[in-house]
């Protein structure tokens, strides 16, 4: 393992202590420049290892040309070799344009919150940067972009968004009130927030719901009203966000859609591919899809989107389901027709 491999593991996984021999070896580093004299049995403690392996770490740290001396008696510890500092940041080309669009996706996901916090250390980057790097990061600016990534107006979530995440990093609870859309009114609730998640456009807040004793997520838009509370609370230790959102994906029930699209309409098939779970085409021309549905209201949304040109074939709660909203729909266009004749 070279300098420049932990110095990259630090790079991209911040000083958080990770269960990584590199990150740990380059946060080692850091905490010895930082102060200096310092016990073995502190280090392990920071770093969240055994005092034994914290010696493997010096002989390593040694190994690569980083020296690290000690010292005995009451107010000695280990420290990095006076003088000796951490040589400067260096990037590779693709590197500087990973940074460089990082930094575009955070101002688009997160917006004022870190807008100005974006701009500045993109500004920092680009004053580090030889010319050529400098050119290709503009190049990569002005070329390639992400842009609707929030279905939901971002401004108006900024202060939801400034709240949670306060709530998040304070381990102190809410009080929200929340429109679910099962239900005609919002409902007032408490809650500890464990995380924001950004998915399919949407912010939601994961996190313990006071009403249903359980961990539970919100669309964050869904949010009219948010108070800080002065009751403090500790994630579960058995608490994993990656865990817990492929369980919820998994557990979310799924209603298998059969579509049919005119043989004319097979375009918008096509042109959305990655809707389908399976494709057919039939000998006249008409295409047979397959997809899942949340809910059989979403699957009915669904298929009416697509105006005449597609039938709901399954299941036939669907069928039922599309026949009565466009049975509905007619009478209404019909009143209004009579009023305006």
């Amino acid at each position: 393992m070279s300098y420049f491999d932990i110095y990259a593991a630090y790079t991209f996984h911040g000083s958080d202590i990770i269960n990584n021999t590199a990150t740990r070896l380059i946060t080692l580093i850091f905490l010895l420049q930082n102060q200096p004299n310092q016990k073995a049995s502190e280090l392990a403690g920071k770093l969240g290892v055994s005092l034994r392996t914290v010696h493997r770490y010096f002989e390593m740290l040694d190994e690569m040309g980083i020296p690290i001396y000690s010292e005995r008696g009451p107010y000695g510890g280990f420290s990095l070799v006076r003088g000796y500092k951490m040589p400067p940041l260096v990037f590779t080309l693709e590197e500087a344009v990973a940074v460089a669009l990082g930094t575009g996706l955070v101002k688009e996901l997160w917006g004022e919150l870190y807008r100005e916090a974006a701009q500045g250390a993109l500004a920092k980057l680009e004053n580090l940067l030889p010319d050529e790097q400098v050119h290709e990061v503009a190049w990569s600016r002005r070329s390639l972009a992400v842009t609707g990534l929030n279905r939901a107006d971002l401004n108006a979530q900024t202060p939801s968004l400034e709240k949670l995440r306060r709530a998040i990093r304070e381990k102190r609870s809410v009080s929200i009130n929340y429109q679910s859309s099962q239900f005609p009114h919002p409902t007032q609730r408490g809650l500890d927030p464990y995380a924001l998640v950004h998915r399919w456009g949407w912010w939601y807040v994961i996190g313990f719901c006071h009403v249903r004793r359980e961990t539970r997520t919100f669309r964050v838009d869904r949010i009219s009203e948010i108070s800080m509370l002065d009751t403090a609370f500790s994630v579960p230790a058995e608490f994993d966000l990656r865990s817990y959102l492929q369980n919820e994906l998994q557990s979310q029930p799924q209603i298998k859609v059969k579509l049919q699209f005119q043989a004319d309409a097979a375009n918008l098939v096509t042109a959305n591919r990655s809707y389908w779970e399976s494709v057919e085409t039939q000998a006249d021309g008409s295409v047979i899809v397959i997809l899942s549905a949340p809910t059989l209201e979403w699957a009915a949304s669904t298929t009416l989107a697509y105006g005449p040109v597609v039938e709901a074939l399954e299941p036939p709660e669907l069928r039922i389901m599309v026949t009565e909203w466009i049975a509905m729909a007619a009478q209404k266009y019909t009143i209004e027709k009579g009023k305006h004749s």
